[in-house]
C-alpha cells in the first residue's frame, strides 16, 4: 500500500510538471510527439492526432517530446525553430506548474486545517526568548531581518542555519514592533538548538487570507529547501540527509502509517503536505543551473538570446548528456545511501 501512495504521488507530480511543458509547446506551436508517464518500454499507448500518449514500464519520471528538441529540424513548428522566449516559457512551464500544484494543494490544506501562523502560546521561562523579552501572544513577525509567516520557518532556521550563533528575532505586541536578541541553546532531550518558544497551533482562516497564506506556505516551501541546497553545498548538510526515491517512498509510508490510526483525514492531510513538499522541491531542484535539467536549458537559452545564435547543437547535446550521466550517478550513491539505512532499520 505505501509503495502504491508513493507511485500515485510521484506520478501526479511528474505529470503536473510534464503537463506545464505540452501546454505552453502547443500554446506556441510547438509539435509534440509523444506525452508519457514512466521511463522505459512502452506498455500501453494511443495517438490522439500529432501526439501520441503512454504509460512506461518503469514508473519513474515522464516525458513530454517535442519535434526539434534534441536535434534540427527543417519543420516550422520544431522546438528549435521558435523564439528563444518561446522556448524558455515551454522549459520554464514544467518547474512553474509544480509551484501551481503546491499552491492549489495548499489552498486544500490550509482550507481544511488552517495555517500555523507565528503567534506564541507560551514561552518558556529561563529560555532565551523569555530572557530576550518575548512573551505569550507576541507574534513573530522576522527572523535575522526575513520576514516569516509560518511558525514552522523558526525551527526550519535553527535547524539549517547557524543554531548556536546570536540573531535578532522581531516581534509584535499591541501593535507595535519590537526586536532583540537571541542565542539559542542545545537541548539534550531533543538533540536540537531552541529558543524556548510554543506555537499557537494552526488557526482556521477567511477564504482571503487562506489564498494569501497558501502563497506564504509555497514561499515557506521553496525557501527550505533553498536553504537546505546552500547548506548542502557549504558542507553544513551531508549526503546521508539526502533522499532519493528509495528514501522518499520510505518516509511516506512512515508518514501513511504513522497517520492511518487517525482516521482517513489525517491520512489525506499527510499526504497532502508530503505532495506540497515534494512539489515545491522538484520546481526549486529543475531550476538550478545543471545541464540536462530545465534550468541547465534556461542557461543555454540565455546565453543564446545574448550571443544572437544557439550553440552548436552538437556540444550542448553532449554538455547534458554528461550532466545526466553526473545526476544519475548522484541518485544511485544516494540510493544505495537510502537502501542501507532501510537495511540498518530493518535488522534492528
Amino acid at each position: 500500500m505505501n509503495i502504491i501512495i508513493a507511485l500515485i504521488i510521484f506520478s501526479f507530480i511528474i505529470i503536473f510538471h510534464e503537463l506545464g511543458h505540452f501546454l505552453l509547446a502547443k500554446k506556441n506551436g510547438i509539435c509534440v510527439e509523444e506525452f508519457c508517464l514512466g521511463l522505459g518500454p512502452t506498455l500501453i499507448g494511443k495517438q490522439f492526432g500529432e501526439t501520441f500518449y503512454s504509460l512506461k514500464l518503469f514508473p519513474f519520471g515522464g516525458a513530454c517530446m517535442m519535434r526539434g528538441e534534441d536535434e534540427e529540424s527543417s519543420d516550422a513548428r520544431a522546438f528549435g525553430n521558435k523564439s528563444v522566449l518561446a522556448r524558455m516559457s515551454v522549459v520554464f512551464a514544467g518547474p512553474f506548474f509544480n509551484f501551481v500544484l503546491a499552491f492549489v494543494l495548499s489552498v486544500i490544506l490550509i482550507g481544511l486545517i488552517g495555517s500555523d501562523i507565528p503567534v506564541i502560546s507560551d514561552v518558556d521561562r529561563n529560555s532565551p526568548a523569555y530572557e530576550a523579552g518575548v512573551r505569550a501572544g507576541d507574534e513573530i513577525t522576522k527572523i535575522d531581518g526575513s520576514r516569516i509567516h509560518n511558525f514552522r520557518e523558526i525551527s526550519y532556521y535553527l535547524y539549517l542555519e547557524m543554531p548556536d550563533q546570536p540573531f535578532e528575532i522581531e516581534y509584535q505586541r499591541d501593535g507595535e514592533r519590537i526586536t532583540s536578541t537571541v542565542t539559542p541553546r542545545y537541548d539534550k532531550e531533543t538533540s536540537s538548538y531552541r529558543i524556548g518558544i510554543q506555537s499557537s497551533g494552526n488557526v482556521k482562516l477567511s477564504p482571503l487570507k487562506t489564498i494569501q497564506y497558501s502563497l506564504y506556505e509555497v514561499r515557506c516551501q521553496i525557501k527550505i529547501t533553498i536553504l537546505s541546497l546552500k547548506q548542502l553545498v557549504f558542507g553544513r548538510l551531508g549526503l546521508n540527509e539526502v533522499s532519493g526515491p528509495v528514501g522518499i517512498v520510505s518516509m511516506i509510508g512512515d508518514t501513511y502509517n504513522e497517520a492511518r490510526d487517525y482516521g482517513f483525514l489525517m491520512v489525506f492531510v499527510a499526504m497532502l503536505n508530503l505532495t506540497i513538499l515534494l512539489s515545491a522541491n522538484l520546481g526549486v531542484m529543475n531550476l538550478l543551473p545543471i545541464p540536462a535539467l530545465d534550468g541547465g536549458r534556461l542557461v543555454f537559452l540565455f546565453i543564446e538570446g545574448i550571443r544572437g545564435r544557439a550553440m552548436d547543437s552538437e556540444k550542448e547535446g553532449k554538455i547534458h548528456y554528461i550532466g545526466l550521466i553526473l545526476l544519475l550517478g548522484l541518485m544511485v550513491l544516494v540510493m544505495i545511501k537510502d537502501i542501507r539505512t532501510l537495511l540498518i532499520s530493518f535488522l534492528q
